[in-house]
């Protein structure tokens, strides 16, 4: 039997969510082309790259946290609070280095994620409330502590501004030279990684053990502590690294800004075939989700639609793709002679 380009590379089959993705992501590419053939340039791709690296980050850890059976909807508080600590710190010390920058708001993600963690585990809460609560009081207490004041670009850290405008190669368009944003290695350092620890790890298997069931984990030795607290921690470190991604694109520091987009980077990890249930996810159908948003976000232009469609059309296949998994899920379990309510 042949064995299929996908098996070979990841060593599995591809998901019936992921084949779905792939085919919105070609018809709508399609249909995009057909109408404005400029949408197959190399700005569009640039731009999508650019826009969509941070929200790869954020929806990569939200992915973590949805296969141990969590949600967490503190990322960004935290992403906006450590990159806007780090930044802080960095004036306060008067130097301006990116290495300095990054690794102090990773540092700071890291230690707020452990709050979570600790929250979690200690006091049995559920994981929804205890995140919207520390969202909160992470942002909360910024504002006492640091104030909210916003940075225009005249005083953000250069390095910052060099990091978002660095380019890891360039390529000469018709009109204008376009870059492949210093993003990119980022990104796929994160889910190369990312990867490695779920899949390559007795840490990542507990992870997935945690989802599907805590009670059968924890009989069969599973640490659910240590679980508990990589999985924050390790979502408060990629928050972190995201704020400053987030600061350096914009070339700007916002401390209100990016709260509120915790259910939009949720949504892209259930449409990669994260279950809320957990047990369940794939990083291939995240980065698939968070192609399929940005090219709402960046091509409707091209259809003659407004913005105001973005969440039409992000909605929809929300829920077209939810029908689909769970549809699939009982006929699984109807097979298995399992029944749930």
């Amino acid at each position: 039997m042949t064995t299929s380009p996908f098996r070979r590379l990841f060593n599995r089959p591809m998901t019936t969510v992921e084949r779905f993705l792939v085919a919105i992501i070609v018809v709508y590419g399609t249909i995009v082309t057909l109408r404005a053939p400029q949408f197959l340039s190399l700005a569009t791709l640039s731009d999508l790259l650019r826009g969509g690296s941070g929200i790869a980050i954020l929806a990569i850890g939200v992915t973590i946290v949805l296969i141990s059976g969590g949600i967490d909807v503190s990322f960004t508080a935290i992403a906006i609070v450590a990159g806007y600590s780090s930044v802080q710190l960095g004036r306060a010390l008067e130097y301006d280095g990116l290495l300095l920058l990054t690794v102090g708001a990773i540092v700071i993600g890291a230690l707020l994620g452990s709050i979570n963690a600790l929250l979690i585990h200690f006091f049995k809460l559920q994981t929804l409330i205890v995140t919207l609560a520390t969202a909160s009081v992470f942002h909360g207490t910024m504002a006492l502590t640091l104030g909210m004041r916003t940075y225009t670009r005249a005083d953000v850290p250069g390095s910052l501004i060099g990091f978002g405008e660095a380019n890891v190669f360039t390529i000469q368009g018709e009109a204008r030279p376009y870059g492949f944003t210093m993003f990119l290695p980022v990104v796929a350092g994160v889910v190369i990684l990312t990867w490695f620890l779920l899949y390559r790890t007795r840490i990542g298997r507990s992870v997935f053990a945690l989802g599907s069931n805590p009670e059968s984990a924890s009989r069969l030795g599973v640490n659910l502590l240590a679980t508990q607290l990589f999985i924050y921690m390790y979502v408060g470190a990629l928050s972190g690294l995201m704020g400053i991604i987030y600061f350096s694109r914009l070339a700007y520091i916002n401390p209100a800004a990016l709260v509120g987009s915790e259910l939009a980077v949720i949504a892209i990890a259930v449409i990669g075939g994260a279950k809320l249930e957990g047990g369940e996810g794939t990083l291939l159908g995240t980065l698939l989700g968070v192609v399929i948003w940005q090219l709402f976000q960046n091509t409707l232009i091209f259809l003659g639609l407004g913005s105001q469609y973005n969440g039409l059309f992000f909605g929809s296949v929300l829920i077209f793709l939810l029908c689909v998994i769970y549809r699939r899920q009982r006929q699984i379990n109807k097979r298995s002679l399992v029944f749930t309510t």
